[in-house]
């Protein structure tokens, strides 16, 4: 079964399509979603150099985590939302690129990574905190976090960058 007429619906409601055709509107929600990355990364990026031990060494793993907390929420809802409307602006470009695959595939890796390290790491920063040094398991779960992160972040960028005609023609030459 292929997404492709889910793709080509969302495109065809009527908020994408004001999107779409907007001269002022679809820039500044690109702006926010790229500002919201910006807030989420960070903080997800402080998160997980403190865990590894590389950054904010004088504090708590726990004071780093949870300061960030609000932040991070915010920032993945906005980060989101913006992401949702930028694709049912441009739904139909999107479904054949396959960065924008690799980077919904890298957004539920994610949230497979949440779902493992949550209750062994981010709900027993206490634990780590008293331990005499940072467990692999919370060493592993920040290094993964940033590898998924980055890629992501680098897959969205090269979205833009997908020119189905060229890849079309250098298909056709092998």
């Amino acid at each position: 079964m292929s997404l492709f007429p889910l793709f080509q619906w969302l495109q065809s409601r009527e908020f994408a399509t004001a999107l779409r055709e907007s001269a002022l509107v679809y820039p500044v929600v690109m702006m926010l979603h790229l500002a919201s990355i910006a807030i989420f990364g960070g903080m997800i990026l402080m998160g997980d150099l403190r865990l590894l031990g590389l950054a904010m060494k004088d504090r708590p793993v726990s004071d780093v985590i949870n300061a960030f907390r609000v932040w991070k929420r915010l920032g993945f809802v906005v980060m989101v939302t913006c992401g949702f409307l930028l694709l049912s602006a441009k739904a139909e470009s999107y479904y054949p690129n396959p960065y924008y695959w690799l980077k919904m595939t890298l957004l539920v890796l994610v949230g497979v990574h949440a779902l493992v390290f949550h209750r062994r790491v981010y709900g027993r920063l206490q634990d780590i905190d008293r331990a005499p040094r940072i467990p692999g398991i919370a060493k592993l779960a920040a290094g993964l976090s940033l590898v998924l992160w980055v890629g992501l972040v680098c897959a969205g960028r090269w979205i833009a960058y997908y020119e189905p005609a060229k890849a079309a023609a250098r298909a056709a030459l092998r």
